[in-house]
């Protein structure tokens, strides 16, 4: 029997000071290493070869192509000589193939059909594709998969530029693609022009997770055709980290989602699985008679939890729509419901404060106070999960002082995907 959250916690090794910070930067660390060698199970580190130290032409007008789990959108952006971003013309879809099967000539003919009347305007594309994609050196993608939204099974292996510059009928176009990690890194860059950054990351904590950063080609061993004087924006996949600090429950956790064995990083904190692995927890603890037998007998029986409700629970919401508040029957089964979801929040604030640690030591930059790291964050999951940043943020800097000492500022940037997608159009 278990006697008290405290206990529960402790036991099961669920606590922020469970967590490592020294012994998860060197393993995160070391992983980025082998993955720029190529070392299979490493972090996959995908080069994107769009390299970021570059200027952006100015005054240039290019079609920007956000499209990305079920929302398709695209703008004219130009960016004037003064820095300013201005988004002309934009334009919302629904992705195809969300409505039934269709075809590969059926998915780009539609999206062609959809940005015709702007990319008759510019010469340049820059496309936000943020589903699975190896990137080519010459700026195109090769769709490796589509998440389960969207039923177009013979797009997958294609050229997604070529195909659709050849839809719309315009082989002669630039286009470039990349993903929203990316493009959130670019439009950070764009959003301080006055301000002089030593480097930048693109960090993402929404439904999934991911983190890119500017690597020296030198550096990325497993290519070896770059320019080794020169460096690129390296798209690290940490969602998909092999190696993250689980505990036994984290574990028997991941069997039960629909891909055991991946992305086992993401699933110890992001929106996508936080509601999940609440849940999961809090049956375990039901299990080991944490709470009344009715609210452990109501916990047993629940088939969902959703990171919202998870959230709004712990921000001490009453809300009789949410089902943690219709199930627990004591004031204490309420605070230890509490305290668990409390404890899974400081945890992953310290693992991805560790995570992000990792990145801006792996940078090699930051190191004057003058020209420090901006990186730029996006995701609900960041801004809005229960005391969450404020966490993240002790931890982060705490880490990041004395001998290890190195100066960051955050930002974030409306329309981060959109705006991103057009500079990487507008590098030459």
């Amino acid at each position: 029997m278990t006697n008290s959250a405290d206990e529960f916690l402790r036991t099961h090794r669920l606590r922020s000071s469970d967590i490592d910070m020294n012994d998860l930067v060197r393993v995160f660390t070391g992983d980025m290493n082998f993955g720029l060698e190529g070392q299979e199970g490493a972090l996959r580190m995908i080069p994107t070869y769009i390299e970021a130290d570059n200027d952006f032409k100015k005054d240039t007008p290019v079609l920007a192509i956000d499209a990305g789990g079920t929302n398709f959108r695209a703008s004219l952006v130009t960016i004037t000589g003064s820095g300013h971003v201005r988004c002309d013309e934009t334009v919302n879809y629904r992705m195809p193939g969300l409505d039934g099967e269709i075809s590969s000539k059926e998915f780009f003919g539609t999206i062609a059909d959809y940005i015709r009347p702007l990319a008759e305007k510019v010469r340049r594309i820059g496309f936000c594709f943020s589903y699975p994609t190896e990137i080519l050196p010459d700026g195109d993608g090769r769709l490796l998969q589509f998440c389960k939204e969207v039923q177009a099974p013979e797009v997958e292996g294609r050229l997604i530029g070529k195909n659709l510059l050849e839809s719309l009928g315009t082989p002669e176009k630039k286009i470039v693609l990349l993903n929203d990690t990316v493009a959130t890194l670019l439009a950070g860059k764009s959003s301080s022009p006055s301000r002089s950054y030593d480097s930048f990351i693109g960090f993402i904590l929404g439904t999934g997770t991911n983190t890119c950063y500017i690597e020296r080609n030198v550096n990325i061993r497993k290519n070896k055709n770059l320019n080794q004087q020169r460096s690129q924006i390296i798209n690290i996949e940490s969602g998909d980290f092999k190696r993250p600090p689980r505990t036994e429950l984290d574990i028997l956790f991941d069997l039960t989602t629909n891909n055991p064995g991946s992305y086992m990083f993401e699933k110890m904190f992001s929106g996508g699985y936080f509601g999940g692995l609440t849940l999961f927890i809090l049956k375990a603890a039901a299990a080991e008679g944490l709470f009344s037998d009715e609210s452990a007998g109501a916990i047993s029986g629940i088939d969902e939890l959703t990171s919202v409700e998870a959230n709004e629970f712990a921000c001490g919401e009453v809300n009789n729509d949410n089902i943690l508040t219709r199930i627990t029957s004591s004031e204490q089964d309420t605070e230890y419901c509490r305290l668990i979801i409390d404890a899974l929040t400081d945890r992953a604030a310290r693992v991805v404060a560790a995570s992000l640690s990792a990145v801006v030591l792996k940078s090699g930059k930051g190191l004057s106070e003058s020209h420090p790291i901006l990186i730029t964050v996006e995701g609900t999951t960041f801004y809005k999960l229960h005391n969450f940043r404020s966490r993240f943020e002790r931890y982060f800097t705490e880490y990041l002082s004395g001998e290890r000492k190195r100066y960051v500022d955050f930002t974030a940037v409306e329309q981060s995907s959109l705006i991103g997608a057009a500079l990487a159009a507008l590098i030459d």
